[in-house]
Formats: structure tokens, sequence, C-alpha cells
């Protein structure tokens, strides 16, 4: 029934309160559905804002891109040009489809999705566009869009025959020119047309929002002063009557709600408890949602506090015992909140207690606090007890507070015996190189009023005696108002760190498997020894040192007896030596042995007794046994006439050249060496080559071949040749270079530059039509490239790259690089073959076993040797040699070709044994192959 009641007595305040506020709530209602149109308007004209930023950014990006796309020719621009535009296509979808009577929202949509306008303002976008296509400022907007987009047709337009222009391969630099210059004229006009939109987008923007403001302050205005007059008819009928109440309510809510605690009223004879809305507020809880009960109050008490608080109680009802207790109460939240609790109670004549009143205060705060800085007490006295360096903090007067472990370690003093003691008689500093005593730290620190870190390493000297490295800094210790005092002092032991630096330094120099020094002390060490020859006049010798049989060990038994093997042998070359020599392991199976002081004679002894000692030692792994060998090349130096890179070379060239003579003996390096000379000298292409290709300083030329009967004369084909451009731009021959390519494998890069370069070049002319007028063009490839499947995989790519007919390409392989390894030359031929390509072998006749190979390599020519060509008008051998060759090659099905042909005399004698064709430079010199290209690596 008393809630039935309550509930009654709600209903007419409900109703009054409706009376009071629902003008208020039209008003609300309306203004809030006027500012949801405003903002859609404005929301829809910066959408529209933003649509032209993108629509612009997309044109500007298409034209970059299609210009470069005239450049570059790649496929990748295009694609991006076409990403960007669809940018400025989408929006014109959009456009085209609202301008219908009747249009298709979702394709609407669509274009301004393909626009890169956000999905939300798109409706907007719509609305706006289908409500104010017609008024001035907008039908303004959109004609300039319209002139945009026919501009921006004008691009596609332009951009498609640019396209299929470059594909037709009719690109030619006037054409390209031309294509830039329509797309530049078409952006030049697009930019002042962006701007007149950007610049009417922005007044329409302006006019809508003030036209907006209007609307809503002239509905405010009229709306508010209606309600305003309402509200007061009503509210006056009832202010009389519930003046005098207001007013009671008013002083009681200001004396419950201006102090933060909550009231508590208990009736103890009726049981009956007024809580106040403080008191529920700071328990989480609205006023209707805690019973006037003292079990209601109870029911949230933390388990661990109910006995002492029910203890409180009692002893307070029924002896008067002050009531002032903290406990733990749940919240609505579902967390324990600490209160204080105090109250009194109000006693009848007979002095029993039949009322008590109280109040809660939230202590929650204070009591974390207290428990934060008990653990910030307990968390810094573990760190200091757990931290890797020392610490000592001592009061202003430089008295000893404290110690940590650390401390207690370094300086062998305990904080029960160091505290209160001076520092001096605990911490004792002295400088490492003067033994002098260092200055005391707490002096500086109070006498600067800051932080001291003393870099340099100073020695602690112990209690027992010993003296530790150890870095140092000192910091005062300030109280809250910033006033200092103590001092805090923080020592680093660096003992490990110098050992680490010393392992590091002895690491950084000595090889990690063998404990010889490395390639880098030696050559310190070698810079030095050079010096000396130069200065004083010292002669020294340098060996280079290469195991011969280390790979059949390691590939035999694996790494782990390899290892073994280079430390056993670094053993017994060390014991070799001289005191005072230097040994060391360059790296693989390499040593090297600096000898200073060693006349010629000395030194050519020792590196054969180290060759010796090699030799005769045999190595044993798991029951196998190796005898293994080694090439010693020895260079002198004396009078500094050599650099440190001078001397590597030279050794490393000899020990190459020992290899070569056959292995396990000593190689003297001498300057006027001619065999020497030349190896070095093909070892220093190395690096003009790899230069020349980075740079891309190769060119290729081509020399005809034509037929030698003149009645079957009806087509030709030639040879492209490679000629590289050294340093000042001069041709280099290429038997200048290629020996040294082939020696250390450069050939497969050259193949492939070569390759790309006349493809590029080949589809290029026949692509302009007028400047090609080879049937076929040999293409010469090394024995390297012809081994390599990858190789073969990068050929069927160019040819698909490039649109050029493997008809047209005949490839040229020596004899010799095709009989080192048939069975892939053989492969290879047939793959390339079954695209359509032509071969050559070139060359042909250098030895007599060609005739056996022969039948087993699919060629189309024989390239007879021009070591035969060239004097069979002298020589009737070299004649037969030829007349044999031709014979052997007509019998098999394969046409033939004389190389070498300087004289008439020669042709006419060619064309009696019936050879097919004739190159060289008596029917035709080498001429450019095309203009230079340079090709992107692609593929390669």
């Amino acid at each position: 029934m008393a809630t039935l009641g309550n509930i009654f007595n709600f209903v007419p305040i409900s109703r009054r309160l409706l009376l009071i506020i629902w003008p208020f709530l039209i008003i609300v209602v309306i203004l809030v559905w006027l500012s949801s149109e405003s903002m859609n308007i404005l929301m829809a004209t910066r959408a529209y804002s933003e649509g032209e930023s993108l629509w612009s950014k997309g044109q500007k990006q298409a034209i970059f891109y299609l210009l470069r796309y005239t450049e570059t020719q790649s496929e990748v621009d295009f694609r991006k040009y076409r990403e960007r535009i669809a940018v400025t296509l989408g929006d014109k979808k959009a456009r085209l489809e609202l301008e219908k009577p009747d249009p298709d929202h979702s394709i609407a949509w669509q274009g301004f999705v393909e626009g890169d306008n956000h999905p939300e303002d798109i409706p907007r976008m719509i609305m706006l566009y289908r409500r104010f296509r017609h008024i001035d400022f907008m039908a303004e907007v959109i004609d300039l869009w319209t002139e945009g987009d026919r501009l921006i047709g004008e691009i596609t337009v332009a951009a498609e025959e640019l396209n299929a222009s470059i594909w037709s391969g009719n690109a030619n630099p006037a054409r390209l020119r031309a294509f830039r210059e329509r797309l530049l004229k078409i952006d030049t006009e697009l930019t002042p047309l962006t701007d007149r939109f950007t610049r009417t987008l922005g007044v329409a923007s302006r006019k809508t929002k003030f036209i907006l403001l209007l609307v809503n302050l002239a509905a405010a205005g009229i709306l508010i002063p209606v309600g305003i007059w309402l509200s007061q008819r009503m509210v006056r009928r009832g202010e009389e009557a519930e003046e005098a109440l207001k007013l009671s309510q008013e002083r009681f809510n200001l004396a419950v709600t201006g102090s933060n605690d909550g009231l508590w009223d208990w009736d103890i004879l009726t049981d009956e408890v007024y809580y106040s809305p403080r008191f529920k507020q700071l328990l989480g809880l609205s006023e209707r949602e805690m019973e006037g009960t003292i079990s209601a109050l109870m029911s949230r008490l933390h388990s661990e506090d109910k006995q002492p608080a029910e203890q409180a109680f009692e002893e307070h009802l029924q002896r008067a015992v002050p009531f002032d207790i903290e406990m733990r109460l749940l919240t609505k939240a579902g967390e324990y909140r600490w209160f204080r609790t105090r109250g009194r109670s109000v006693r009848n004549a007979e002095g029993a207690a039949v009322r008590m009143a109280g109040a809660i205060t939230d202590v929650t705060d204070r009591k974390l606090a207290a428990v934060e800085l008990f653990s910030e007490k307990e968390r810094a006295q573990v760190t200091l007890a757990s931290i890797a360096d020392g610490v000592i903090t001592t009061d202003t007067g430089g008295w000893v507070e404290y110690l940590n472990p650390v401390a207690e370690e370094l300086t062998g003093w305990t904080t029960a015996a160091a505290a209160g003691l001076p520092l001096q008689a605990v911490f004792r500093m002295i400088d490492e190189t003067s033994r002098k005593l260092a200055p005391n730290p707490i002096e500086m620190v109070l006498r600067e009023e800051r932080t001291i870190e003393v870099a340099t390493i100073m020695l602690l000297v112990r209690d027992d005696g010993g003296e530790v490295p150890i870095v140092q800094s000192a910091a005062p210790i300030r109280d809250r108002s910033g006033h200092i005092t103590g001092v805090v002092l923080v020592l680093h032991d660096v003992s490990r760190e110098r050992q680490y630096a010393a392992k590091l330094s002895y690491q950084a120099s000595h090889d990690s498997l063998t404990e010889l020094i490395n390639r880098t002390e030696f050559e310190n060490r070698l810079s030095l020894a050079l010096k000396s020859a130069a200065q004083l006049g010292r002669h020294h010798a340098v060996m280079y040192l290469d195991l011969d049989q280390f790979k059949v060990v390691n590939d035999t038994c694996g790494h782990a007896a390899g290892d073994q093997l280079m430390r056993q042998v670094s053993s017994v070359l060390q014991r070799r030596l001289r005191e005072g020599d230097t040994l060391a392991r360059l790296g693989g199976d390499e040593f090297g042995v600096l000898l200073e002081n060693c006349a010629p004679d000395n030194a050519l002894r020792i590196g054969d007794e180290l060759r010796q000692t090699v030799a005769d030692f045999h190595f044993s792994w798991e029951n196998r046994s190796f005898n293994i060998g080694v090439s010693v090349g020895l260079v002198n130096v004396e009078d500094g006439l050599f650099t440190l890179a001078d001397v590597m070379s030279a050794a490393d060239t000899a020990c190459y050249m020992a290899k070569e003579k056959g292995r396990n003996r000593v190689q003297v390096y001498h300057r006027d060496d001619s065999e020497l000379s030349m190896r070095q000298g093909e070892m220093e292409w190395i690096g003009r080559l790899q230069k020349a290709l980075a740079e891309d300083r190769f060119v290729l030329y081509a020399q005809d071949i034509v037929e030698v009967d003149p009645a079957r004369r009806h087509g030709t084909h030639c040879e492209i040749l490679i000629r590289m451009l050294d340093e000042r731009g001069e041709l280099v021959p290429p038997m200048a270079f290629i020996p040294a390519a082939e020696r250390y494998n450069l050939m497969p890069a050259i193949d492939r530059w070569v390759i790309r370069t006349a493809f590029a070049t080949i589809s290029r002319q026949r692509a302009e039509g007028g400047g090609f007028d080879f049937g076929v063009c040999a293409i010469n490839l090394s024995g390297a490239s012809i081994g390599d499947e990858r190789f073969l995989e990068f050929l069927r790519e160019q040819f698909v790259h490039f649109g050029v007919p493997p008809q047209t390409i005949c490839f040229e392989i020596t004899e010799t690089a095709a009989i080192a390894n048939l069975d892939k030359a053989a492969h290879f031929i047939r793959e390339l073959k079954s695209l359509g390509c032509l071969f050559s072998l070139d060359d042909f006749g250098a030895g007599m076993s060609s005739f056996a190979y022969l039948k087993h390599l699919p060629v189309d020519f024989l390239k007879i040797d021009g070591g035969f060509v060239k004097d069979m008008a002298e020589d009737p051998i070299d004649r037969a040699m030829v007349e044999a060759i031709n014979s052997v090659g007509h019998v098999l099905g394969k046409q033939t070709i004389a190389e070498f042909v300087d004289s008439d005399r020669v042709m006419v004698m060619l064309r009696e044994i019936g050879v097919d064709f004739a190159q060289g430079v008596g029917v035709a010199k080498p001429r450019p192959f095309g203009p230079r290209l340079r090709v992107a690596s692609g593929s390669a």
C-alpha cells in the first residue's frame, strides 16, 4: 500500500511538470530539426569542397603520371594515371545521373564513391544537388563542374591515344612532345577553372551558412518568447502556494549539502534509518536504492569489518564509548571504499539510547595514499638493494647514513658499521694515474648545488687495501621545498667493462677459429712494416698461402673437419716461423705471413719450409687420412716501392700463379715477370669492368655477314659486337677485357647487358622502320651463360618483354665452350631452337675433335676459324682445312661462314670452295649498332 501511495503522489507532480515544460519541448524539437537540416546542408557543402579537392588532386596526379608516362613509357605510370583519373570520372558519372529528371540514386552513389567521397557524405551531396540545383550560386558551381568534366574528357581521349601510340611502337620523340604539350595545355585551362570552382563554392558555403543562421535565429526569436510566456502563465498559478515550502526545503538542502559528509539518523525504537542524499551518493546510489534500515548498512560492510563495527555500535549504545571507526562499504560499482563513521546517541530519562545520528566521510584517497607511501618506501629500499651500482647517502655534513649491498661489497663496510662516520673514513678515492687523493664529491655537490658526474675512472681503495676501478656521480637530495637535505653518491664498478673492452679488442684483431690475427690486424702490421722499409731502408717479405686440398676435406667430411684442419695447420705453420714473424688467417683457407727484416734468400727458404711442412702434414678424421698442400705467393718489400694494396695484390697474384703452375709450390713475385704482370693486369680489370657495368659504359657495333655467291645475295645478316668506353670515353677493344671477364666470371653480367641493349635497339628500330635492314642478328654468348639455367629463363623473358621475333636472333657459341659441357650446351640450344632461334658454332676447327662433337650439336651455322681463312691464299694446308670443314658442314646440313676475310682473292677462293657466307674487314667494317640506349635492368 505504501508503494502504491508513493506512485499516486508522484502522478500530479509529473503532470504539473509536463504542463510547465511542454512549450519548451516543442521549441527544442523544432530547433533541433532546423539545426539538423542546417548541419546537413553545411556538411553537404563541405563534402562538395572536399570532393572538389579530391577531384582537383586526382586531375593533377593524372596529368603528372601521363607526363611521366611520355618519358618512361612504363605501364606502371599509365596504370597510376587511370587510378587517379577514376576519381574525376566517378564524380562526372554522379553529376550526369543527377541531371536526369528521375535519377537513379544508386548510380549517383556509386559515382561519388568512385570519386573517393566519404560514404556518409554522399546522401547529403545528392540532397544538395537535387534541392538547390537551380539556385544561382549552385548553378554556377555546377556549370564550372560541367566545364571541368569536358576538359577531363579531353585528357582521357589524349591519354588513350598516347597509350595506343606507345603500345604500337609509334611513339617517337616528336609525337611524345606533342602529347606533352597537349596535356599541359589542358592542365593550363583546368587550373583557373578549379580556382573559380573553389571560390564559387566558398561563396556558396558562406551564403548558405549566413541564410541558415538567420533562419535559426528567427525561429529561436519567435519560439522562445512564446514558450517563456506560456510557462510563466502556468508557473505563476502555483508560486504562492509553494513559496513557503520551497524556502524550508532550500534551507534544509543547504545545511545537508553544504557538508561533504553523508548524514544518517537511526530511530532505535522503530529501527528506521534516514540516509541523506549525500550518504547514498557516496555509495553511488540514487535516493530510492537503499532501504531505511540499519541492516541495509550492515549488509554493505566488508566481511573483515563487520565484527569490529558491530562491537563499536554495541559499546557506544551500552557504555557510551565514543563512536568513531573506519570501515569499508560496498559501492554500487562493486568496489569497497574506506569511510570514517562518527556518531552520538540521544538517551531517555532512564539513560537508554533511543536515537543515534552521525556522519560518514570517504577516506579512501587518504588510505590509498598511506598505502602508496609505504609501498614507495618499500620499493625504494628494494630498488637500492637490487641495483648493480653502489649507492651511499650522507647528510649535508658528509656523515654516512646508508650503504646499499653493492656499496657494502665495494667498500668493505656494512651500513651498521659505517653509519655516523664521515664519508672519508668509508670512501677513499685516488686518481688512477697520479695516485693522488681525489676531491670529495660531497663538497662539490653542496658547493655547486647540482649533480656532479666524474667521467674519469678513479680507484676506490677498499677497507682491506684492495683497489676497484669505478666511475662516480653525486646528486643532491632535496625536500619538498627544494632545500638540500643530503647527498647521494652512485658508484659504478667498471672492472667488467674493462674486461669486455679487452676481449672485444682481441676479437676485433684475431680470428675466432684459429686465434691467429685477422686480415685487418695483418694489414695494420704490414702498413707499419712498409713505413719502416721506406724510412729506414729495411727489407721485409710477405707471403700469401692458399691450402690446395681444403675443399676436399670440407666437402667430404663436413665443416667441423674443415675447422679442425684449419686449427692444426695454423699450429704447424706457427711453429715453423721465427720469433717476431706474423702469421694471420686472411679468410677461408688463406693465410698471410709477414717476415720483418728478412732477406729475399731467407724469405724463399722460409716459404719453402712452410710449403714442405704442410706437404708432410697428414690430417686424420674419423678413420680417414688426407694429404694437403699449399700454394705460396712471395713478395719481397724494400725501399718503400710498394703500397699496401700493391703488396696484397702482388702476393695474391703470385699465389694464383703458383696454383696455375701445378700447386704446392712457391711463386716469387718480380715486377718484370710478364706472366705475373698479365695476371695482375687481368685482376685490375675486375674493378674497371664492374664500374663500367654500373655506369653503362659499353656500346654495341654490328658487322655485316654477306653471302659469298653474288647470285644468291638476296638478304644479309650481321654479328653484334661489344666495345667498352674507358674513363676518358675512348673505345676499348673486346680482347683487352674479355679474357679478364671470362676468368673472373663477369661474362654472364656482360652477356645480359648485351641481350637487353641489343633487343631494345632491335625493337625500337623495327618499330620506327627504315633503319633496320638485317634479317638475322648474331649475338655471342659465353660458356658461363650457357651453363646457367637462370640465363635461359632470362632470355625467354627478354623475348617477351621487347617483342623481338626469335627467328631473327642467331646465338653464337664458341666451339671450346660447347665441347667443355656438351650436355648443357645441347640442352641450351634445343630449348631456344624450340622458340625459333638460330645457332652458330664459332671458331670451328680450332681442334680436330670438332668433327666428333658436331653431330651432337643442332646448330645452323659453322663459323670456320679465321686462323685458317686469313692465310688460305698462301697456305694450301689452310685451304684444305677450309674445304674439309665446309664439306663436313654441308653434309650435316649446316651453312658455313668464313671469318677474317680481308681480301678479294680470299673471297674468290671461298666462292670456288662453296662457302656460304663471309665476314671480315674485307667484306664490311664494324659500325655502331643503333643509338646508345640506357635500358633498365628489368628482369636481369
